[in-house]
């Protein structure tokens, strides 16, 4: 039926013992929603079709939750202290509401959300069915009715007298609006069948049932009577006739729900961590037709569990709702998108590799419980560079096993995408696959000048990039990556080459820089790539001062120092940061130069470095100095390696 109830203590057991686990295979169709759902537990829960609203109890906060088809909240009843069982009316302008903990059933306005009525029934009522205009309850036990169809509320109590109730177990309620005066009772491990059309109930049938049932159902042609526990972890099912056990619907470890559709499609439910956890089957279908799969939304290893007896279907059957909790004790409305259609599968082979413009066959096979008509249109996209949303090719058909096939040649190269999509049916989804296909194509000739080559500081070099053959596209891009990590990559021209297939930049060589050059690639020829890295020096220079003259020994031009001054040495060379400059000295001793040692000095922020030479106090020494940048020994390695001018001294008396 649409409509069940779940015993206070269950809730509060999954809302305090919960533990989700991991996510399981099948996830959420497109069209599911989920949304928090704003509740301590669950009760119970009914669809109202007419108004498309949800209708969730929650005894721990005593309040009702109203949401629409989505999950947002649209209304919220409160001071409703234990508030189990809820009951939409057959014209579904009233929603009943078992108020436990205040012996009352209250009823609801579903257009406006208001109490319209409260009325005590001496008792306190948990399950609530509405058979024939009368509203049935259940209280401990047994079981009782109200009928508010007169002018004063009539309140029967104590109408299960002809069955022994099973002690400490609350009585479970199940009835159909298609199947007038039939109500279902069970306790414990007690089932039984009353006809209701008169004032009393008056029992049918009596038999057994499985014990842990959660929640039970009736058949919308009143020919079985469903449980949620049944043998081997299955949905249970009796005949109303006389209560015989029939082949039940497994739903897999461990059953804890079960709601049947206005259409008799069942929805069996089970709190299962680390497997589906709603399972649909058609009549008499053993294995179902669809299932679906919490996702994990806790801090734990599985998923998301169904809260025992949280299902309830749209009378439309298009959707089936479940409220499911994590490990956080955090509950979510999720509505579950055409439930009673399968879900199938569509695979397609193809070869990985293909030559272009040569025909290869594409094979594949459309699968699901129930198969599609052999015949049935599939659509065929083919994706490429020429066609990168799609090109329609003409439909494949599906034969009678759900395989299909067909040939193609494709017109471009490269990474060729083939989609079949199947467009779904009134008992299947849609569904679509697809294969990627690498086709050949020609590499091109691109070539880049430059490489190697090193140049003064600041010059301005011009790279030429070079596109031999190709199809279509006639388009390089050039890019400056100069060394270092401040200074990005940075596109300089992006065009066509012209005539001659030349396409040039200028690159002002700061620094060792790497040029690249970028060809795209087009349906018939491959991307390429080319670089070439071209070298910069930096520019360094020294001052001299404190020296009394300059003049010539042989052709070379000296400074000349008192043999007691201390020479000042300040070199200027491009700053960089943690940049040093190595100083170099060399004395010259019977007619050659040797090293007297070299030293690394940093650099201001203004590149400049400034030395003092002590002085020998000897006249006649001879002497030289450079300042260097030396790559990777100079504190970095953005530029080459460049060596200043020698600068010549001399001390004397």
């Amino acid at each position: 039926m649409r409509r069940r109830s779940i015993s206070t203590a269950t809730a509060l057991a999954v809302v305090l013992s919960s533990v989700a686990l991991t996510t399981g295979v099948a996830g959420p169709a497109a069209a599911d929603s989920a949304k928090v759902l704003p509740v301590k537990s669950v009760g119970d829960m009914v669809v109202d079709g007419t108004h498309q609203r949800v209708y969730v109890s929650d005894p721990t906060a005593g309040k009702i939750v109203v949401t629409d088809y989505t999950g947002t909240v649209k209304a919220t009843l409160t001071g409703l202290s234990g508030v189990t069982g809820l009951a939409l009316s057959a014209d579904s302008g009233q929603v009943y509401a078992a108020v436990t903990n205040g012996n009352r059933i209250v009823s609801v306005e579903t257009g406006t959300y208001t109490q319209t009525a409260s009325y005590p029934v001496g008792a306190a009522p948990g399950d609530l069915e509405e058979v024939d205009g009368r509203i049935w309850f259940s209280y401990g036990g047994d079981f009782g009715s109200l009928d508010v169809s007169g002018p004063e509320p009539v309140v029967h109590l104590a109408q299960r007298g002809d069955t022994d109730p099973y002690p400490g177990a609350g009585t479970l309620l199940a009835a159909d609006l298609a199947v007038p005066g039939v109500l279902v009772a069970g306790n414990g491990s007690m089932l039984a069948v009353y006809d209701v059309s008169a004032d009393g109930a008056t029992l049918r049938a009596e038999g057994g049932m499985s014990s842990g049932v959660k929640q039970l159902d009736l058949m919308p042609d009143g020919s079985q009577v469903l449980t949620s526990w049944g043998p081997g972890y299955s949905l249970g099912a009796y005949s109303t006739t006389d209560l015989t056990e029939l082949a039940g619907y497994p739903v897999g470890a461990y059953p804890n729900a079960v709601r049947v559709a206005p259409d008799g499609t069942i929805a069996g439910g089970s709190f299962s961590w680390y497997d589906p956890d709603v399972h649909i089957h058609r009549p008499g279908d053993r294995v179902p037709v669809r299932e679906y799969d919490f996702p994990n939304t806790g801090n734990d290893s599985g998923a998301d569990t169904l809260v025992d007896g949280a299902l309830a279907w749209a009378p439309d059957s298009s959707r089936v709702f479940a409220v499911s909790v994590n490990s956080y004790g955090t509950h979510t409305l999720r509505a579950l998108t055409d439930p009673t259609k399968e879900l199938p599968t569509l695979k397609v082979s193809a070869p990985a590799k293909s030559e272009r413009a040569k025909k290869l066959t594409i094979t594949g096979k459309l699968t699901s419980k129930t198969l599609p008509a052999a015949g049935t249109a599939l659509k065929v996209t083919r994706t490429d560079v020429e066609s990168p949303n799609g090109k329609a090719l003409a439909a494949a058909k599906t034969k009678a096993d759900g395989s299909f096939s067909f040939t193609d040649a494709p017109p471009a190269g490269g990474r060729v995408t083939y989609k079949v999509s199947y467009a779904g049916d009134a008992a299947h989804m849609p569904a679509s696959g697809s294969r990627v296909v690498d086709v050949s194509r020609k590499a091109p000739a691109l070539t880049l000048n430059n490489n190697g080559k090193l140049y003064s500081y600041g010059k301005k070099v011009t790279f030429t990039a070079h596109l031999g053959t190709t199809y279509k596209n006639r388009t390089v891009s050039i890019y400056a990556d100069p060394f270092g990590p401040d200074k990005p990559k940075k596109l300089l021209k992006t065009a066509k080459v012209n005539s001659k297939g030349n396409l040039s930049a200028t690159v002002g060589m700061t620094r060792d820089t790497t040029v690249t050059a970028v060809f795209s690639g087009d349906a018939r020829y491959t991307a390429k790539t080319v670089k070439s890295t071209a070298y910069a020096r930096v520019n360094v220079s020294t001052a001299v001062s404190r020296h009394y003259k300059t003049g010539k020994i042989g052709s070379t031009t000296y400074y000349y120092f008192r043999k007691k001054t201390d020479p000042l040495f300040t070199t200027t060379m491009n700053y960089y940061p943690g940049r040093k400059q190595r100083f170099q000295l060399q004395v010259y001793y019977q007619g050659s130069w040797y090293d007297s040692g070299s030293e690394y000095f940093a650099l201001s922020t203004k590149g400049k470095s400034s030395v003092i030479l002590e002085a020998p106090g000897t006249s006649g020494i001879r002497a030289r100095m450079r300042s260097s940048y030396i790559n990777g020994s100079s504190g970095d390695n953005v530029n080459s390696t460049t060596h200043g001018a020698w600068k010549y001294f001399t001390f004397t008396n």
